[in-house]
């Protein structure tokens, strides 16, 4: 009896053996869990650029302001925004009465004096025969020859003048020098306007310029001849591209900015003139630390990453300085050093000193 039961409780101790063994693995695993797999890349210092943006206005390549060249009362001014006008198209008027004057005014003195100058080439012919013929003194002769030579000089006198008073009476006209559009008008007609004064400024040609108010720093650092991206800014979709075109030599008195103007290669017609419009051009920044924007987190309300100890396989948060970043990048100013790992997929389940895997090496 007592052999049977010593034989019958041996497989029970194994069994039960055998169970604890098994409980055991079970929680050694509960308390050990698998590495999280993560993917990292490795810091490291490269040229970076930094776009920069800024806001502006199209403008015609070539534009002029017109004005009369006197002054005098508006009797018409038919300038339109927006019209396009021809070349020598009448676009306003001054009142003409005064000028109309002194234009008959000009015409009498020149009949009057070249009366007096065929009166004085008569007598000279006479003076000059009779001189000839020995009936007159030389003393006659000569004074024939200055009355003759004062008579001329007051014709031509009169044909300048004759000559200023047409002048004057075309300056009471403005008419277009070119074709285009105009883009901007001056006083109405009944005003009285002063020689110089704007009346109309018009967009000579199909040239447009993309034209912003740059500070001076950005303007003495400028690459050379950098390629610029332009796009409206109602609407993105609207783009050209241009080069820097012209930039003003003095500052705006101001806003201490200088104006660029960005001459634009085949602009859209959508772009028309005084549409807002946005600039980007791309800048170098010097070597930089630049990373995936999906390694960053936050730790103490502050921009932070995981950095991986490539010895333990363990992570640890660290705190950075964000110079600046976008939905595909941020570049670091602080907080990093070449050759560190940094976690970039997979951060936001991660905890300090948690042992991770990093998927693409092995286990």
């Amino acid at each position: 009896m007592i052999t049977i039961a010593k034989f019958t409780l041996a497989p029970v101790a194994a069994a039960f053996s055998l169970m604890l063994m098994a409980c055991e693995k079970e929680t050694a695993s509960a308390t050990a869990p698998a590495p999280r797999p993560v993917r990292t890349t490795t810091i490291e210092k490269r040229e970076t650029t930094a776009p920069l943006t800024f806001t502006g206005r199209i403008e015609a390549e070539d534009e002029v302001s017109l004005a009369f060249r006197i002054s005098g009362r508006l009797l018409a001014n038919d300038t339109k925004l927006g019209d396009r006008v021809k070349a020598g198209q009448l676009l306003a008027q001054l009142e003409s009465q005064n000028e109309m004057n002194t234009l008959r005014q000009a015409k009498a003195a020149l009949a009057a004096a070249q009366g007096q100058l065929t009166q004085a080439r008569n007598h000279f012919d006479r003076q000059e025969t009779l001189f000839g013929q020995g009936w007159t003194t030389r003393a006659n002769l000569d004074a024939a020859t200055q009355a003759r030579q004062t008579a001329q000089s007051q014709v031509d006198a009169a044909e300048a003048q004759l000559s200023t008073a047409h002048d004057l009476v075309s300056f009471t006209e403005l008419r277009a020098d070119a074709p285009g559009i105009i883009t901007a008008t001056g006083p109405a007609a009944g005003e009285v306007v002063q020689a110089g004064q704007m009346i109309a400024r018009i967009a000579r040609q199909d040239g447009r310029d993309a034209v912003f108010d740059v500070p001076a720093q950005l303007v003495r650092s400028a690459s050379t001849d950098p390629q610029i991206a332009v796009s409206l800014m109602d609407d993105p979709s609207v783009t050209a591209q241009g080069r820097i075109r012209e930039v003003a030599a003095q500052a705006n008195p101001v806003t201490r900015t200088f104006e660029v103007k960005v001459g634009l290669t085949d602009p859209p017609a959508a772009m028309q003139l005084g549409a807002t419009v946005k600039g980007q051009v791309q800048t170098s920044a010097g070597p930089m630390i630049d990373i995936p924007a999906t390694a960053l987190t936050r730790m103490n309300q502050q921009p932070a990453v995981w950095v991986l100890d490539p010895s333990t396989r363990t992570v640890s948060i660290r705190n950075v300085d964000v110079l600046r970043f976008d939905e595909a990048q941020a570049i670091i100013s602080g907080g990093l050093d070449t050759g560190e790992v940094v976690v970039t997929a997979g951060v936001q389940t991660l905890h300090p000193g948690q042992q991770v895997r990093v998927l693409g090496s092995e286990p």
